[in-house]
């Protein structure tokens, strides 16, 4: 018969393998910096730039699969929480997008 401590390892690592591990500390560490944010001291409005850049800073953390400090960034800074339109970032920072080569 399994101890609890075994059991409360298998848990953790079935969890952990699934994600919802951390997307849990995730969520639990976006929920204190919400609840110890001082609602007196307003945050500074989000200018056009920080936006962007903030975008592009998410941008990075999902294609790199840190979805969790992406919602942690999001949650901290205002970010609107449906991230911007790649074209959209593409015209504001007069970008290209290069085509992708298929032939490798």
């Amino acid at each position: 018969m399994a101890t609890v401590t075994e059991l409360k390892a298998v848990l953790k690592d079935t969890l952990e393998k699934r994600g919802v591990l951390g997307h849990l500390k995730a969520r639990i560490r976006a929920e204190v910096f919400n609840a110890l944010d001082d609602e007196r001291e307003p945050r500074p409005p989000l200018s056009h730039e920080n936006l962007l850049i903030n975008e592009l800073i998410r941008e990075y953390l999902e294609f790199n699969k840190y979805k969790y400090t992406s919602s942690v960034l999001v949650a901290e800074s205002g970010q609107p929480v449906v991230p911007l339109d790649r074209q959209f970032l593409i015209r504001e920072l007069n970008l290209f997008e290069e085509p992708k080569d298929n032939t490798m």
